[in-house]
């Protein structure tokens, strides 16, 4: 960004673009642990209940995981 354009930035919202990018990037984060959170125990109790196996519950832990992962490296590198 210009000089122009941070002082801009700076004026009408009050904060830095750094703190902004570290704002989204965190809540992007908390949405995704949430999300997981909640798809994790759903298939929890699929697999308590029988009607989901292990397979498919498994399935699901490592889809979060690998997600997690590949956000994980393209939001902090």
């Amino acid at each position: 960004m210009t000089a122009a354009q941070l002082s801009a930035f700076q004026a009408s919202s009050g904060i830095t673009p750094a703190l902004m990018a570290t704002v989204l990037v965190g809540t992007v984060f908390a949405v995704l642990l949430l999300w997981g959170a909640w798809a994790i125990r759903t298939a929890y109790v699929g697999w308590a209940e029988s009607r989901i196996n292990q397979r498919q519950f498994l399935g699901v832990v490592v889809r979060f995981g690998a997600l997690y992962l590949v956000l994980t490296f393209f939001l902090l590198s």
